[in-house]
């Protein structure tokens, strides 16, 4: 997989997790980014070794909320 074709996919996975995030906690646009780019697991989706990028948008949701409940996403506050 080329790293176009895999950017492609991230950036699906960052628009599908902004749509999840506003939705279930009424959050704007630019909080929900600001969860994403500060949580872990975006980390996780960027590194292409671990192959997280590949799995559906609402697993890797899943990961993201349970970051986002327990509140260890450092820069939202």
């Amino acid at each position: 997989m080329t790293q176009a074709q895999t950017d492609f996919i991230v950036n699906h996975i960052i628009d599908q997790l902004t749509l999840f995030l506003t939705q279930e906690f009424s959050l704007s646009i630019p909080d929900a980014l600001n969860i994403i780019y500060n949580s872990e697991t975006y980390r996780l989706v960027k590194e292409k070794e671990n192959g997280l990028y590949i799995q559906s948008p609402s697993y890797i949701y899943e990961l993201l909320k349970r970051e986002y409940q327990k509140a260890s996403i450092k820069s939202f506050e």
